[in-house]
C-alpha cells in the first residue's frame, strides 16, 4: 500500500462536527484548515491530506466501531503525522489514539507544529536545548512525550516555509526516516 498522505492531528473538543460554526473557533482545527488553504492556493504545496483518504465520519459516531477504525485506516495510508501542539491541546481520547497508533504501531515520523510560536528561537535556546514552554506542552500529552525516541520528531514553529520544508523532508517520511529522537531546523 502506498503511504502518501500527511495525517494532520490536532485537538478538538468532543463531540465535534466540522460543519458547525463552532469548529471555526476551535483553534487547533483552524491550523489544520490553514494547511488545506495553503494547498488550495498553491497546488505545489506538499500537503496530501490523509483525512481525504476515506469518507468522513459524523458527529456522535461510535468510537470503537466507526471513529477509531477510520483513524487507523487514515494513519495506515500516511507517510507522517503533522501534529499541531498548542496550549489548547488536551490529552483527549482521539489525540492519544492518533499519536499512540501512528507512532507506536505504524512508526510514523511526526512533524510537530507549534502554532503559538513563529520563530525557531521560540522553540530552541541558543544552547540547542528545547525551551521550557515547549517541554511543558509535551507534558500535557504523555503518549507523545513518552514516544519521542521511537520515531523522528521534527519541532517547528508555525511558519509556512518551514512547514513546506518539513513536508518535503524525506528524513520525516516513514519509508526513508532517520533515527528516532527530537530534531529541529
Amino acid at each position: 500500500m502506498a503511504r502518501t498522505g500527511n495525517y494532520a492531528a490536532f485537538y478538538v473538543s468532543e463531540p465535534f462536527n466540522q460543519s458547525n460554526l463552532g469548529a471555526s473557533a476551535t483553534k487547533d482545527f483552524v491550523y489544520y484548515n490553514l494547511l488545506k488553504a495553503y494547498k488550495g492556493a498553491d497546488s505545489t504545496f506538499p500537503f496530501n491530506d490523509s483525512h481525504d483518504k476515506n469518507y468522513n465520519v459524523r458527529d456522535g459516531s461510535d468510537w470503537e466501531k466507526t471513529l477509531k477504525p477510520r483513524l487507523h485506516d487514515r494513519l495506515s495510508k500516511s507517510k507522517n503525522i503533522v501534529f499541531f501542539l498548542s496550549s489548547n491541546t488536551v490529552n483527549s481520547r482521539a489525540v492519544r489514539e492518533e499519536i499512540d497508533y501512528g507512532v507506536n504501531t505504524k512508526e510514523l515520523p511526526v512533524i510537530i507544529v507549534y502554532p503559538e510560536f513563529s520563530e525557531k528561537s521560540d522553540i530552541v535556546t541558543s544552547l540547542k536545548c528545547f525551551k521550557k514552554q515547549v517541554v511543558d506542552l509535551w507534558d500535557n500529552l504523555p503518549v507523545l512525550r513518552n514516544s519521542m525516541n521511537s520515531v523522528p520528531m521534527l519541532h517547528i514553529p508555525n511558519d509556512k516555509a518551514l512547514i513546506k520544508k518539513a513536508l518535503n523532508d524525506t528524513d520525516f517520511m516513514v519509508n526513508t526516516k532517520i533515527d528516532g529522537g527530537n530534531y529541529y531546523y
